[in-house]
């Protein structure tokens, strides 16, 4: 009990990113990183923790929360049979070299590059949001060369910025002509070989900042992980039914203004 007390505006602070996090996967479709990096990135630096450091840690809990959701997603995408499992063979040796070096590079590099990064990642896939129909680029996905730059490029940058399968994934994979339901499962897919490994490299390699928040060890935030992983898992199908009595297409593009909104704050707090 004393522990909860000691720790009741972080544990309150954590309950509602989890709920958030978890409202808005159901409501919108969307969910991962791209929702609970800027949130904790905020939520941390309110907590007292520099922006360097908010940032790492950040990241690092969004790609361990990532892993059993994408895994419980995985499950159900696979069931009704949208998960290429051709393709995702094809390319999990090179996602998982790009998440390896792209997570490595969180460790040692200025964590001011990653909050310019996710804050561009975040403006540009907000933008993709408000245009709302995707339009193939090219008639279908291009030869093993490629791919595998795809695959690579797609690990690294996520893993950098703490975001699962989607983000990336479903847009690069459309914009081939690729079915988007068969984007959206495979993407799940993406996200554990993204999550997992990136996990652990930052929880094991990553020193643990001097101003981080209780409960961090390497970079992620344990005590975030055991309450937004719940929390999202619960509130999503809240989200959903919501949605049913909503009109999702323009929630969606409120979050995208909202998104660009966070986007260009983080950029601005870098470059400003």
């Amino acid at each position: 009990m004393q522990f909860i007390l000691d720790n009741l505006t972080v544990i309150a602070s954590l309950v509602g990113t989890g709920i958030f996090a978890g409202l808005l996967a159901g409501l919108l479709g969307v969910g991962g990183g791209i929702v609970i990096v800027p949130v904790l990135f905020f939520l941390f630096q309110a907590l007292g923790v520099s922006p360097e450091s908010a940032m790492v840690i950040a990241t690092a809990t969004s790609l361990a929360t990532i892993v059993p959701t994408s895994i419980s997603s995985i499950r159900a995408h696979h069931g009704k049979g949208n998960v290429d499992i051709a393709l995702l063979k094809a390319w999990a040796l090179f996602i998982l070299v790009g998440v390896l070096v792209g997570s490595y590079l969180v460790t040692v590099v200025n964590p001011t590059w990653l909050t310019l990064l996710f804050g561009v990642i975040a403006t540009l896939s907000a933008i993709n949001m408000l245009i709302g129909k995707k339009t193939a680029i090219v008639d279908g996905l291009p030869g093993r060369f490629g791919q595998s730059v795809m695959a690579t490029c797609i690990g690294f940058f996520s893993s950098m910025v703490g975001i699962g399968g989607g983000t990336l994934t479903v847009p690069t994979l459309t914009f081939c002509n690729y079915p988007a339901h068969k984007a959206v499962g495979t993407a799940a897919a993406v996200g554990l070989v993204i999550s997992l490994p990136a996990a652990l490299t930052l929880l094991f390699v990553g020193t643990t900042p001097t101003d981080a928040p209780f409960a961090t060890f390497g970079y992620v935030n344990l005590l975030g992980f055991a309450f937004i992983v719940p929390l999202t898992v619960l509130f999503a199908p809240v989200g959903a039914s919501i949605a049913n009595k909503l009109d999702a297409a323009l929630l969606k593009k409120i979050f995208a203004v909202v998104l660009i909104i966070t986007g260009l704050r983080m950029l601005a707090q870098v470059l400003i």
